[in-house]
């Protein structure tokens, strides 16, 4: 059994997640010639907190991901997710990617379902309390413009209807975490940003932590409470920023200086990596 353990983050509440000194390789092989798909990756977020990682292709983002659910364990250090050492995967959290992935002959309404069934507590008494969890997916659905959409099957949802239903998916069984990797990538900008509002509205409401891992620096800055940069594989966090942008945040903040700044400064690190060995950016604020 895990152990019950953390450490704390300012104002001395303790981490929600908690990542000590982190390193993974992934295999046995690998790990005797010191290849590491990550390395030393200590970080601390809040209950509660909104955090995005950047970095180049193939840095270690996805990795980062895998060792916050416990797919993958790490080959050296503790991942402490909710007070208690990772061992294994993690039921408390809920996942969307890229692509949205809906099971082409389930509706919408039973779609977003889909955790309930093979979910437990959920599992047990999905049955006996179908209507009661359908009700509670439609106001879901609901919440992020679904309204009305809770009948029709994924081929006859644009690209961004499908989204929005995934990510109700992933939180339909009310995950404390929710874990993001390029959820908008595949999306037109106009959706994108529509999406991005509908996340915000959701996050503020609910208050669950979120991880989102994203090539888009816009992105990163309206929606984070936090934004870490990782270096080229073997991916270190290298860059640790604040977005100090008051909450709640409209579009319209993205066509101001301060936004912009921000995003100029990230974009500057994420250079700053493409350069050559030695003259990478500053070293992680502790």
């Amino acid at each position: 059994m895990a152990a019950t353990v953390g450490h704390a983050v300012a104002g001395g509440a303790r981490a929600f997640v908690d990542f000590r000194n982190v390193w993974l390789a992934y295999n046995d092989d690998l790990l005797a010639k010191g290849q590491f798909a990550v390395e030393d990756i200590t970080l601390q977020v809040s209950a509660g907190e909104f955090i995005a990682i950047v970095g180049p292709s193939g840095c270690g983002k996805s990795t980062f991901m895998k060792l916050a659910t416990g797919l993958k364990r790490p080959s050296k250090g503790t991942v402490v997710i909710d007070g208690r050492e990772v061992d294994g995967p993690l039921k408390i959290t809920g996942m969307a990617f890229q692509a949205p992935s809906l099971l082409p002959w389930r509706t919408t309404l039973d779609n977003v379902l889909l955790p309930l069934e093979i979910v437990e507590p959920y599992r047990s008494n999905f049955r006996a309390k179908r209507a009661e969890y359908a009700d509670k997916a439609r106001r879901l659905l609901q919440s992020v413009g679904l309204g009305g959409y809770e009948d029709k099957f994924p081929w006859q949802l644009s690209g961004g209807m499908q989204q929005r239903a995934s990510i109700c998916r992933a939180l339909i069984h009310e995950p404390k975490m929710l874990l993001l990797d390029e959820p908008f990538g595949a999306l037109d900008a106009f959706t994108r940003e529509e999406l991005w509002c509908a996340l915000r509205d959701l996050q503020a409401a609910q208050k669950f932590n979120v991880i989102l891992v994203t090539h888009d620096l816009r992105e990163s800055v309206f929606l984070a409470d936090t934004v870490y940069v990782m270096s080229k594989s073997p991916g270190r966090m290298i860059v640790r920023r604040e977005i100090d942008l008051p909450r709640p945040r409209d579009l319209e903040i993205t066509y101001t200086p301060a936004f912009t700044d921000i995003v100029h400064e990230l974009r500057g690190h994420i250079g700053a990596i493409r350069q050559p060995v030695g003259k990478v950016g500053a070293a992680l604020p502790q």
